[in-house]
């Protein structure tokens, strides 16, 4: 898979260097370009954004500059084009593994009060939010997306990794435990310890059914 990002700020994205997305890169599990905004403007200053129409608070994010780097970076539109904004439908675990066949994926990551309709109308194909709250810009929830959709990928994670976790089935993940068995009075479910698997299986479904219950309620119904 190919994955570019569009940003203004390109140095946030060193965090996806390291830990299991950084070894997945740079194996060439999947390859991950950091574009700058800037690069694209026509403006002599390098300005990318400008004053709202209409009058408000803070700067609009142009659509010049973002429909150059589009026309530019996939200009045979390949790429599944993906607006990051809190007015975007919220991403599930179901979107991330249908992303995750995608070829490529081209994001785009707001800021400041947002973008120009005009380069969504026109360059993007869908809007992605993380979550029902307002950050800064696109980029973290750009990161979310990158680590969300490359465990999906060949090679990345072992296939047992990404079985009974959480949204499986709509559930929430079971209790974990490692060493020592006792830690500060609390110990580790005997069950655990047992060694017979389809009493550790039925304990972590019962578990995991608990949990969904108790937090999120919601994906039970």
């Amino acid at each position: 898979m190919k994955i570019t990002v569009l940003t203004l700020f390109p140095e946030m994205f060193a965090a996806l260097d390291e830990s299991i997305v950084g070894r997945a890169r740079k194996s060439g599990k999947f390859s991950l370009e950091i574009k700058n905004l800037r690069d694209y403007t026509e403006d002599r200053h390098l300005k990318c954004d400008d004053y709202p129409f209409g009058g408000g608070a803070g700067m609009v994010m142009m659509a010049q500059p973002v429909g150059s780097a589009v026309e530019a970076l996939d200009p045979m539109h390949r790429a599944r084009r993906i607006y990051l904004s809190p007015k975007g439908k919220t991403l599930t675990q179901e979107r991330v593994i249908s992303l995750s066949e995608e070829e490529e994926l081209l994001l785009l990551c707001g800021h400041y009060e947002g973008v120009d309709q005009r380069a969504i109308d026109l360059f993007m194909d869908e809007e992605l939010s993380i979550g029902d709250y307002v950050l800064t810009g696109g980029e973290l929830p750009a990161m979310v997306l990158v680590d969300c959709v490359s465990r999906y990928l060949d090679g990345v994670l072992s296939p047992e990794s990404l079985v009974q976790e959480s949204f499986s089935d709509n559930l929430l993940e079971y209790p974990q435990y490692t060493r020592p068995v006792e830690y500060r009075g609390l110990r580790v479910p005997e069950v655990l310890r047992s060694g017979n698997h389809a009493e550790i299986d039925r304990w972590r479904r019962e578990q995991a059914e608990a949990l969904t219950k108790k937090m999120r309620p919601d994906l039970l119904k």
